[in-house]
């Protein structure tokens, strides 16, 4: 296993990091390997573009749009 230290950490965040670790009943130094976890640890990557945005957006409600009726495909111009 790895280890870091962390320098320069404001005091306020060391406060709530030890508050919000009692709350929690662990240690500071395991309450910041947990959040760690949370944040930066292993992700699935999505199924697809379109599935990750929707899901993204799924909360907002959606949105109806009319899809134009398709015209047949015309012809080729002739080069002769």
């Amino acid at each position: 296993m790895a280890s870091i230290t962390i320098r320069n950490l404001d005091d306020g965040i060391k406060r709530r990091l030890r508050v919000r670790a009692a709350e929690h009943g662990r240690s500071m130094e395991e309450e910041a390997r947990e959040i760690l976890r949370q944040v930066v640890g292993e992700t699935t990557p999505p199924n697809n573009l379109a599935a990750a945005i929707r899901s993204r957006f799924a909360a907002l409600g959606g949105a109806e749009l009319d899809i134009p009726a398709r015209d047949a495909m015309r012809a080729p111009p002739s080069f002769d």
